[in-house]
This record gives C-alpha cells, structure tokens and sequence, in this order.
C-alpha cells in the first residue's frame, strides 16, 4: 500500500494570524455597517426635529400676517378673495381652536381644521407642496415613514393631566429616535412636558392618545411636540 503520510505536507491552511486578519475585517466591516445605520437615524432624527420646528414657525409666521391661526382662517369668501393659490381653498370657523379629533390626527376628512392647515400653509408660501391637496393627501411624510399630523384633542397620560393646545405629531417613530427626539425637545419622559408618546403598531399611523409610561427602543411610537 501506498504511504499517504507525506500529503500532509503540502495542504494548505490558515494561520492564527490568517483567521485574527479576517476576524479584525468582518469586525470593521460589521462596525462600519452599525455606524452606517446609526448615523441614517441620527439623520431621521435631525430632520424630524427640523419638521417639527419648521411647521411651529410657519404656523406663527401664519398668525403674524392674518391674525388667525392656520386652518382656522376664514371665512371661505375671505380666503378666497386673496386669489391665486386660494381662489378654490376653504377657511375655518374663525373660533380659535384648530379643531380635530385625536382620530383624525393622521385620517382627516377634506374640510377638518387640521387638514386644513397643511393647505393654507402651503397657499401663504409658508411650507413646500400642493396646496389643493386635501384631507389625509395633505398631510407632509416624516423622515421615518410615517405621516405628520396636528390635532389640539387632549394628549392623556395615564392618571394624570393630558396634553392641551395645538400639536404638531408624527406616527411611525421608532423607539429610540422618539426618545432622541424627546430629549432633545423636553424632558425625555414620554408622559410627561411638552413632548408626548403614545404605543403605535408598526406600519400604521396610530391616533396620539394615552401615553407610554416608558420607552421601548424597538417599538414604534406616534409622538406630539405642543406648538
């Protein structure tokens, strides 16, 4: 019989050094990849504090050229006397209150206040896109998927005070950019300060309403930051 103890010899392998070279690169690889993902949050995160600033600034800027809050502007015929961009949008009741339901927050019909809005900041030039867009085709995209909203239905914390006024809310927020958010913008309790958070389902434009008693990272969130 032939001795094969001599193949031994010339097969090839790798080295400890060989297997640590290749367990530093998928290291840096892997490390690349996270940080990679996190500054695409950090970005998400920055832009949709921007969006929230950006609609408080036009609203009040609103306010200072025609006395009214957007959406509540009106009469109609007053609105649409200004012409061009106006000539076919419909006012509000003129009652002070941005009127529309915690439901309604991301499902508004044509002629609620709080779709309304979305049209006379774009008709004044305040915010970008089509003001004739109307109901829930009016509400602006967040950085995160989901839909911008505003209500001023009370924002309610379990056994405590809700959340009066204006709001402007987003749905579909993951979990750790809410809490980002949340502490950039106040107090990084969900329950608590200006910024509130409700439990929301993945995918879906869940209505603002009883707040999360914490955050959880890996959770979605609709979040409201009062104007």
């Amino acid at each position: 019989m032939k001795n094969f103890s001599g193949m031994s010899k010339n097969q090839g392998g790798f080295t400890l050094i060989e297997i640590a070279i290749v367990l530093v690169i998928i290291g840096l690889l892997i490390g690349g990849v996270l940080q990679g993902q996190q500054l695409i949050e950090n970005s998400r995160v920055r832009a949709a504090t921007n969006d929230i600033n950006g609609t408080m600034a036009g609203a009040y800027s609103y306010v200072d050229r025609y006395g009214r809050f957007p959406g509540d502007d009106g009469p109609t015929a007053t609105i649409q006397a200004r012409g061009g961009n106006w000539a076919t949008i419909v006012g509000g009741n003129q009652n002070g209150i941005l009127e529309g339901t915690a439901a309604q927050t991301f499902a508004p019909t044509a002629a609620i206040e709080s779709a309304l809005m979305w049209q006379h900041l774009r008709a004044a030039g305040f915010i970008s896109g089509d003001p004739l867009l109307t109901g829930v085709q009016a509400l602006p995209r967040n950085p995160f998927g989901g839909l911008i909203g505003v209500t001023s239905a009370l924002v309610q914390p379990a056994g405590a005070g809700g959340l009066p006024g204006n709001k402007v809310c987003m749905s579909n927020v993951p979990g750790s950019a809410a809490i980002a958010m949340d502490t950039r913008l106040d107090d990084g309790n969900p329950a608590t300060g200006r910024f509130r958070s409700t439990l929301g389902v993945a995918g879906a434009n869940t209505a603002p309403g009883a707040t999360a008693a914490n955050y959880v990272e890996n959770e979605m969130y609709s979040i409201c930051y009062r104007m």
